[in-house]
């Protein structure tokens, strides 16, 4: 606690020195575009300038679709992580890995998170082994923003993007904000503490930094369903970043920062929902409790840095790097799986704008992650120890057409050459039509490739008691998807009411490759093996409006059409992949922005089991259909938030969600296969305050 207290009190002692900077001009205009201000003029001597902003919106200039949770969004719910942050989106699904280490997936087009590129400010992060507990690491209320945008998009970041990307904006160094701090606490004791001080450094303001701490932890054992597993497992996180702007008069800017981790959690079964009569035959082999302990450390640096090579920016030069080191050292139950990972990262580009019409960018790239791995999968199998060095270099070049806001074509083409597969062609196209000014059509079509990594790909797998592919999990195969897709949104023309939009998308993934997982080929086994012809074709349909001031309803609908080609069964509707999400969210401000009332509810439809589930409760094939509800109030004030909230107010849990939990030494336990929530009825409060800048 004592460095946790250290880092409190240099931060809050920073932000007072910069408040206090006599240097200060005595008057400055600031624009919030982030909604989260509207109405609060917080000195006499700064006007702040408010303009709102739908928590969840599509913007209408974008050349790709995209829907956008803003940081008024990020507030409406709990929102302790990025796993957490899409609760109000049904085009981002949120689940669970398994049901003992809290392992988040998301699903996006019907598919695995890992089709979807997740990226920082334009960086590609969360790759590897990091993928399964990422999303946990990032918490939301050090975002700006999050943009979700589906199919595939621009080669310049590289084509692992099949279904999608989400790219995460982070709290600028630039904000007028010297000290922002956030804190929650659930009903099971569950906490998560945030700091964020952004620090304008100079007279001229070239030099900005943004210093962001977080903390949360969750240290009270919980078993409501009465299976002897944690609901949720025990766990404590502590991670710091801090980035950095230099900006200087002649358009160089040069960005870099360096963030660290340290994550530990424990799920499974413990000791203390045991007594004196328990036996050993609940115990794994090993004459211990069946647990899952987990360690994970991460380090992060980046550079960014753009040139402009004329006065008018015109032509420019931009180089992208990133480094990442993790160490992840685990254990379930008998299972054992160590790894270390680096990733580089490197991105060259050049662009020239021609006019204000046409622009091109050529590119090289360099994508590099180095494996080592230590594990014990099967109890018959012996310690091994592998190394993989997974290569991609890439040359790229786009080109972009605007004709004014009514058409846009951006075309584009990469080259990448995998160390394991050889070169491989990327196209590309994006094209949107305005034939009206509420009217937007848009387009596109293109190939992605993604190493696989299958063993931190399906986390979910070692908590289970069945036989496991060595050889299979520890391959990398090159896995190949088509993705073609169209939408229309129309921006309704009617008088007073505002910020009013009905879209359509569609979207259709073909794979080509993808390594697949079958948990029914084999009896007590779980198979991974290549396979092509899966498919998925997503429908959905969004609408907003505001029929009075400060009250905004959104209603949006999804149904997925999703197969996978299994060996010797061929297509087959996809195991455990919902069917349908609605989701309906009213948000009511009262005037000045005092009170923020929020109501969120959705349903979850039914998905396809696998077969071996049968016998477990599922006879039809199938899960049930499900509602979760969600409430919250904030209360505002000059410079604090207070909020109180209710997750799953119906309280519902997916049955028996660990097969077999009483017996953790036989093949039949499986902790892998779910559905549903895990967590039932939770009440939370916590507060947000910001210290804004005075001059």
């Amino acid at each position: 606690m004592r460095k946790y207290l250290i880092v409190t009190v240099l931060i809050f002692t920073a932000a007072r020195l910069a408040a206090q900077n006599p240097a200060d001009s005595t008057y400055s205009l600031q624009v919030d575009t982030t909604g989260w201000f509207a109405d609060r003029y917080d000195s006499l001597t700064t006007a702040v300038v408010s303009a709102s902003v739908a928590g969840n919106y599509i913007p209408r200039g974008k050349d790709f679709k995209a829907e956008v949770i803003t940081a008024a969004g990020l507030c409406k719910m709990a929102c302790c992580n990025l796993a957490e942050s899409f609760e109000n989106s049904a085009s981002v699904s949120v689940g669970y890995a398994d049901a003992v280490t809290g392992a988040r997936q998301i699903r996006l087009l019907g598919q695995s998170g890992i089709y979807t590129q997740m990226l920082d400010e334009n960086r590609p992060v969360m790759r590897g082994i990091s993928a399964p507990f990422a999303l946990n690491y990032v918490p939301g209320q050090w975002l700006e923003s999050i943009q979700v945008s589906k199919g595939v998009s621009s080669v310049i970041n590289g084509v692992e993007s099949m279904t999608g990307q989400i790219n995460l904006e982070h709290r600028k160094p630039t904000d007028e904000k010297p000290l922002f701090l956030q804190a929650s606490i659930m009903d099971n004791a569950k906490f998560d503490v945030n700091a964020v001080s952004s620090l304008q450094l100079d007279y001229e303001g070239r030099w900005s930094t943004a210093i962001l701490a977080h903390i949360d932890g969750n240290f009270i054992p919980m078993d409501m369903n009465g299976d002897m597993f944690l609901d949720d497992p025990l766990s404590h996180q502590i991670s710091l970043a801090n980035r950095w702007l230099y900006y200087h008069p002649s358009g160089l800017q040069v960005r870099f920062g360096l963030s660290a981790l340290s994550d530990s959690r424990q799920g499974g079964q413990h000791e203390s929902f045991f007594g004196s009569a328990h036996t050993m035959s609940a115990m794994e082999p090993a004459g211990k409790l069946w647990q899952s302990n987990i360690l994970t450390r991460t380090l992060d640096g980046y550079l960014k840095v753009g040139l402009p090579l004329d006065e008018d920016g015109s032509n420019s030069l931009a180089l992208v790097a990133d480094y990442n080191f993790q160490s992840m050292d685990s254990d379930f139950g008998f299972r054992t799986y160590n790894a270390l990972q680096h990733s580089m990262f490197v991105n060259f580009l050049y662009q020239r704008e021609i006019n204000e019409d046409n622009k091109y960018t050529f590119g090289l790239s360099n994508t590099l992650d180095s494996y080592n791995e230590n594990t014990l999968l099967n109890l018959s199998d012996q310690i091994s120890n592998t190394h993989t060095l997974l290569n991609t270099m890439g040359l790229f070049g786009e080109y972009t057409f605007h004709r004014g806001d009514a058409f846009s074509l951006i075309g584009g083409l990469r080259a990448d050459w995998f160390n394991t597969a050889g070169v491989r062609l990327s196209p590309r196209l994006t094209l949107k039509y305005a034939p009206v000014e509420q009217l937007v059509l848009r387009g596109n079509a293109g190939r992605g490739l993604r190493y696989s990594t299958p063993l931190v790909d399906n986390i979910g797998v070692l908590s289970t008691g069945k036989t496991l592919d060595v050889v299979a999990l520890m391959s990398h195969p090159l896995e190949d998807a088509w993705t073609f897709g169209a939408s229309a949104t129309w921006y309704l023309p009617f008088e007073g009411l505002k910020n009013t939009y009905l879209s359509f998308d569609y979207f259709r993934t073909d794979f080509v490759n993808q390594m697949t997982v079958d948990y029914d080929l084999t009896p007590g086994a779980i198979a991974f093996y290549n396979a092509a012809g899966s498919y998925t074709n997503n429908y959905q349909l969004d609408f907003s409006i505001e029929p009075i001031k400060r009250l905004v309803f959104t209603l949006t609908g999804r149904y997925t059409d999703a197969k996978i080609n299994l060996q010797d069964r061929g297509l087959v509707e996809k195991p455990l992949n919902s069917k349908y999400k609605a989701v309906f969210n009213a948000q009511y401000a009262t005037r000045m922005n005092r009170f923020i009332f929020d109501f969120t509810a959705s349903l979850n439809g039914p998905c396809r089991v696998w077969d071996f589930m049968k016998a477990y409760g599922y006879e039809n094939g199938y899960t049930q259909a499900y509602p979760l509800l969600y409430a919250q109030v904030t209360y505002r004030t000059k410079k604090f938030d207070y909020y109180i909230g209710v997750e799953n107010i119906t309280d519902y849990t997916q049955n028996s969600p660990i097969i077999s939990a009483a017996n953790t030494a036989s093949s039949a336990f499986d902790a892998s296969c779910v559905w549903g929530p895990l967590m039932g009825r939770r009440f939370y409060a916590g507060f947000r305050m910001t210290l804004w800048k005075t001059y």
